[in-house]
């Protein structure tokens, strides 16, 4: 991956990232990703690219895309199981959002009631501001 693009893993196939570039993707790709979710709402940034834009790059490198924009009214969005498929799935996930604290609380919200508190002490400890999980 470009040097740029900065990602944490939370898990073997969980990765979470700041704000990616179109230019991105191949690089996402080549590093073995194969699904791509999108956390950041258009138009959160000047210069920002759109979902449409990262989804045309994503499918020209070969990814799969979601678009799941979430902010501080609507989180953890409408379909949460949605997205805990794809995080549990066997596919590797790429999530992105401005800063990957949005991505990361989601996916801490996607596990079982039961792993929750662990994930939430992964996420913090990898220096992620878990307060939105507490939801």
């Amino acid at each position: 991956m470009q040097n740029n693009v900065h990602h944490v893993k939370l898990t073997d196939t969980v990765a979470v990232a700041p704000q990616i570039q179109t230019e991105d993707l191949a690089a996402i790709a080549a590093a073995g990703y194969q699904v791509v979710i999108n956390n950041r709402p258009d138009g959160e940034a000047m210069g920002q690219p759109s979902s449409e834009e990262i989804g045309a790059a994503a499918v020209a490198a070969g990814l799969e895309y979601h678009y799941y924009p979430l902010n501080a009214f609507n989180y953890p969005g409408s379909n949460i199981s949605a997205m805990a498929e794809l995080f549990d799935g066997s596919r590797p996930v790429f999530a992105f959002c401005r800063s990957g604290t949005r991505s990361s609380n989601l996916w801490i919200n996607s596990r079982s009631l039961e792993e929750q508190d662990k994930a939430r002490q992964h996420a913090q400890q990898l220096g992620f501001d878990v307060s939105m999980s507490l939801r």
